[in-house]
């Protein structure tokens, strides 16, 4: 009865932060946190060959931690982040059009009508370019509700997270927290 009302706990706090709106968006990264692999996103409109970002210039935005080639290219993306950051939060484009998830990678991109779209392979981005204007069709009407499902998993987990180092600090100074 007790794990009933901890779980139960849980997942009134996950719909409660996203009902809030704390969670509006979702960013793909890689395990360090970067958006892009760490790729400056503005490089991709800008030059011919997409560059490698710097610690030297870098910001956060929706979570994510954005690296950049220059201090201009940090300047541009931080006057225009949506202008600059990947459609899809970064996700592969043609598995988004499928209804799934599969990361973009930085070598498979593409800059359709001002937008920059990932794939996850040479594959998939050949499949992606085949009918581009369906694919980002039925790629924007699948996002919404795939990043609803993605944001709701996220804040769990940080529920879940967050919880297990509570109890953890509880045990850890001999308090009960849960009878």
């Amino acid at each position: 009865m007790k794990i009933f009302f901890v779980y139960l706990s849980l997942i009134l706090m996950s719909f409660s932060a996203y009902a809030s709106g704390k969670y509006d968006s979702v960013i793909y990264t890689n395990d360090s946190e970067l958006a892009i692999d760490g790729w400056d996103a503005v490089s991709f409109f800008n030059n011919p060959t997409p560059s490698e970002g710097s610690d030297n210039w870098k910001t956060e935005y929706r979570g994510a931690i954005w690296l950049f080639s220059s201090e201009e290219y940090l300047k541009l993306f931080n006057n225009d982040p949506q202008k600059y950051a990947p459609a899809y939060g970064g996700y592969c484009a043609w598995a988004m059009s499928e209804g799934k998830l599969a990361p973009g990678k930085p070598g498979f991109w593409d800059i359709i009508d001002d937008r920059l779209y990932m794939n996850f392979s040479a594959s998939t981005r050949k499949k992606f370019l085949a009918s581009k204007y369906t694919m980002i069709r039925d790629a924007d009407l699948q996002w919404p509700e795939i990043k609803k499902t993605l944001n709701r998993e996220a804040e769990l987990y940080a529920a879940i997270l967050s919880n297990e180092k509570n109890l953890s600090m509880a045990y850890s100074s001999k308090r009960i927290i849960i009878e």
